[in-house]
């Protein structure tokens, strides 16, 4: 059986370069989509050449990396899904997953990275083709580099310029993968924060094979280690040869700052340089793209947010952090419910979340995301359990509910409280709420927010 997968056209009106001229080399990156038919986001030159160089191509590298192949697929060239970038008030953030969906990197380049002008905002996708990818690995920090995001007006209307098209299937998954990691990072606490030569000393003992390997990493004097057996205070890591993305790039770090999100042991880690800043987010295992994970459900199923979702979203204005309490104050609303509602927006590719401010960020994107709700089959068939009368309470009380709800053959039953769901289907045995909610809890929680009959049925 074949993923789903959804047909997708990359029209960029040339191919992104880095052109040799006079005035110095030029690096052109040419888009696909936006704003404007073809738009150009920026045009300016990069300040630090080498070090922005290397940071997009640590993006390149999870793009072409698959860290876990399932049992039954036999390995085979994938097609590339070309990075995302997205132009705000002052920074330009490239997006892109791995192969396999369970790691996720971005790279925030800050105002100090370039000096030039922003000629428009947005999202789309952007042309990192293999001639690209060796000529930035040729960038050195005595080059003078231009550099532009979109294609250049003057040169478009010359008619010179050839149409660079691409077609190709992109799976499902790693649309879903954009809209889940959101809900990851909004979850994270800050572990650690070392130095980048600490970093670098962690980074050089990891371990070379390209197996999977887990581990613990664990404090370590002013640093951090790995261990084989769980330390006090450790986090949990599989696949730990996804870290090895980050080796390279250390050297030019200041700090590197992780993360964790205690209930499932996924982990961000940020490297943070005086200019820029390159995310790095885990998985909890290799084998667990972040696609199938479910960690929106609850809210998608929730209705606090669905009178304010619009004016939520019609505030959004390309900003660079959004800032929750602000939102809530202009519309006299709960801090809670415009927090759904920014989680709801999250879930449909509509903002993204910085680790680094702990606020979500507005960015579109360049896919149909009509496609998003329809995708989350946990959700639609709880709905369809509720539609049919398939849920009836037994017990009520101050902060307890217990349900049965409909199954495949057999009723469930399904415990709410304030502290957890708990469902007796074989899903919720498996993952005990780790990977979302099953659609048993969700069909339970919709009908009590619908104001469903409480009372307990009469026994015969």
């Amino acid at each position: 059986m074949t993923a789903l997968a959804i047909n997708h056209q990359y029209r960029y009106h040339r191919s992104s370069e880095l052109a040799a001229e006079a005035d110095g080399s030029h690096l052109r990156l040419a888009t696909c989509g936006g704003i404007d038919e073809a738009p150009q986001f920026f045009r300016g030159k990069l300040l630090h050449p080498r070090r922005t160089a290397d940071l997009l191509r640590g993006l390149v590298a999870i793009v072409q990396s698959r860290f876990y192949v399932p049992p039954a697929m036999l390995a085979r060239i994938l097609a590339l899904a070309d990075p995302v970038v997205t132009s705000s008030e002052s920074v330009l953030r490239f997006e892109a997953f791995s192969a396999c969906c369970s790691t996720y990197a971005r790279v925030d380049l800050l105002e100090p990275s370039f000096d030039g002008e922003r000629l428009g905002r947005g999202t789309t996708n952007v042309d990192f083709n293999a001639p690209l990818r060796a000529a930035l690995a040729r960038i050195r920090d005595a080059d003078s580099v231009a550099f532009a995001v979109g294609v250049d007006a003057f040169e478009l209307s010359r008619g010179c310029e050839s149409v660079v098209e691409r077609k190709v299937r992109l799976p499902v998954r790693w649309l879903k993968e954009f809209v889940e990691v959101q809900a990851y990072q909004a979850r994270t606490s800050r572990r650690w924060e070392i130095s980048g030569l600490e970093a670098q000393r962690l980074l050089r003992s990891l371990p070379r094979s390209t197996g999977t390997v887990a581990g613990w990493v664990v404090p370590a004097g002013r640093g951090l280690r790995l261990s084989q057996t769980a330390g006090k205070d450790g986090l949990r890591l599989d696949g730990v040869q996804r870290l090895r993305v980050l080796e390279p790039l250390a050297r030019h770090a200041k700090t590197l700052r992780v993360y964790q999100d205690q209930s499932t042991d996924a982990s961000a880690w940020e490297l943070v340089l005086g200019e820029a800043r390159f995310h790095l987010v885990l998985s909890p295992q290799v084998s667990r793209g972040f696609s199938g994970e479910g960690q929106v459900l609850a809210e998608l199923a929730a209705s606090q947010w669905q009178d304010i979702l619009p004016r939520v979203r019609a505030s959004l204005q390309w900003e660079n952090t959004i800032d929750s309490e602000r939102l809530a104050a202009k519309f006299a609303l709960p801090r809670e419910s415009v927090a759904a509602a920014l989680s709801v927006l999250g879930s449909r590719g509509l903002v993204g979340y910085d680790l680094a401010e702990g606020r979500y960020f507005h960015r579109e994107l360049p896919f149909d995301l009509s496609l998003i709700d329809a995708l989350q089959p946990r959700l639609r068939e709880a709905r369809e359990i509720v539609a049919e009368g398939g849920v009836r309470i037994e017990r009520q009380e101050s902060d307890s509910v217990e349900a049965y709800v409909r199954g495949t053959g057999v009723e469930h039953r399904v415990r709410l409280s304030a502290e957890q769901a708990r469902c007796s289907c074989p899903w919720y045995a498996k993952h005990q709420g780790e990977r979302g909610p099953c659609k048993h809890v969700l069909a339970a929680q919709i009908f009590l927010e619908a104001g469903g009959d409480r009372e307990p049925e009469s026994s015969s």
